[in-house]
């Protein structure tokens, strides 16, 4: 199943206040950057990030994006603005330390 655009709007509109965040389609789901760094993406309806010691902290579960993955945190509570800029800024933290 492929994710929506209403769904990716939803998620950009929750995001605005997050860094430089752009939006990739890829195969029906939908890449998410900031500044040019990969921090997770939408598949399927869900938003998922990618796993670093700087997220953990949200107690998020570990879902597949696709076949074959690396596991990623389901980020379930998207209507809380707030606090999805605060993950999406400290998975970019995470990403940033790693390099």
């Amino acid at each position: 199943m492929a994710s929506t655009k209403e769904y990716r709007d939803f998620i950009l509109e929750q995001l605005s206040e997050a860094p430089n965040i752009t939006c990739r389609p890829m195969m029906g789901e939908f890449l998410l950057y900031s500044n040019n760094v990969l921090f997770g993406g939408i598949y399927d309806d869900r938003l998922l990030v990618k796993i670093v010691p700087e997220n953990e902290q949200y107690k998020m579960t570990e879902e597949i994006p696709y076949d074959g993955a690396k596991p990623m945190y389901f980020v379930e509570d998207i209507d809380n603005k707030e606090e999805l800029v605060e993950i999406v800024q400290n998975t970019i933290e995470g990403l940033l330390k790693k390099k």
